[in-house]
């Protein structure tokens, strides 16, 4: 079905839920600062379109669906996510394969366009557009398009995004919904025949794949306080090695990393948890935070607030909407 969804975020949560429409798996905040974000999503027959607009630094991961390609590109000028550690200029633009899981990092504001769309049907089009083969290059992969291309391409999602804000029920229409799609895989198809992939990736590949890992296994263990060594043994790396992939991908250490994830469940829970009357204390612990103070200066140095002041707004939300009742 068409249609179009545009939001406005004050909640790290609310935007992550957000996101994972769009396959994101995990989102942290690593700026300080008010969070203020903006999602702009548009789905059209096959393909889907997204804006973020975001004020603060945050590392996130993203899993790619099987059957589709994934094109990202800068918008405004600002910067392009880093994707599994590799940065683009504002001329290019990348992709990431089928089934790609990869970490993105912003740092600081970020205005970016992406484009979903089905893996088989690029390939279809690509062959028919150009007369030629026409494939996409596994993993993430950055692309130097032809300038007049690449506007192209960002004036179509451009104009689309603005459609969607200003006039959604024009991309109701199924006639108005296929025209734009079948200029945009067009424009597409034009940017990747007449552009130029890196050429040899296998060595980021398998540093990827090492921080795919990584990223499971402290998702299978989303409680426990995991030692350095621990990590390590577990992904069969040296410290050395996962300390500078970390670096490269998260621009954090993975202590550094596992913390603020944990951290971030912390707030997740004080904020949407089922045990209203629970302990700010116990949810800490429960996380693998042993020393209560602490943890709170921590928290607050993240999040801007106290855990309590977390908690305290929660309360306050649930007491009005029984008022309400």
């Amino acid at each position: 079905m068409t249609g179009s969804v545009t939001s406005a975020f004050s909640e790290p949560e609310d935007f992550e839920a957000a996101l994972r429409a769009d396959r994101y798996v995990t989102l942290l905040i690593t700026g300080s600062g008010q969070f203020r974000a903006r999602l702009t999503q548009v789905a059209l027959h096959a393909l889907r379109l997204s804006a973020t607009e975001e004020q603060l630094s945050r590392i996130a991961f993203l899993t790619v669906p099987a059957d589709t390609v994934l094109l990202m590109f800068p918008m405004d000028g600002a910067p392009l996510p880093a994707c599994g550690g590799v940065m683009t200029r504002s001329d290019e633009i990348m992709t990431l394969s089928p089934g790609e899981q990869v970490h993105t990092r912003t740092d600081g504001v970020s205005h970016a366009g992406a484009i979903w769309l089905p893996a088989k049907a690029l390939v279809r089009y690509g062959r028919a557009l150009t007369g030629a083969p026409f494939a996409i290059p596994p993993a993430v992969q950055r692309w130097r398009p032809q300038p007049s291309a690449a506007r192209h391409l960002r004036s179509l999602h451009a104009s689309a995004i603005r459609t969607a804000v200003l006039r959604p029920e024009t991309l109701v229409d199924s006639e108005t919904a296929h025209g734009l799609e079948q200029q945009l895989i067009h424009a597409i198809v034009e940017c990747l025949a007449g552009g130029s992939p890196d050429t040899d990736t296998r060595p980021r590949r398998r540093r990827q794949k090492i921080m795919v890992r990584f990223e499971h296994l402290l998702r299978a263990q989303p409680e426990r306080d995991l030692h350095i060594a621990e990590i390590c043994a577990a992904l069969g790396v040296s410290e050395r090695l996962l300390r500078a992939l970390c670096a490269e991908h998260l621009g954090m250490g993975p202590i550094a990393y596992d913390r603020l994830r944990r951290m971030s469940l912390v707030r997740r829970t004080l904020r949407h948890g089922d045990g209203i009357g629970e302990m700010v204390s116990t949810v800490a612990q429960r996380f693998g935070f042993r020393s209560s103070g602490r943890f709170s200066l921590k928290y607050r140095e993240t999040f801007g607030e106290s855990p309590s002041a977390t908690l305290r707004r929660r309360q306050d939300e649930a007491i009005r909407c029984i008022t309400k009742d």
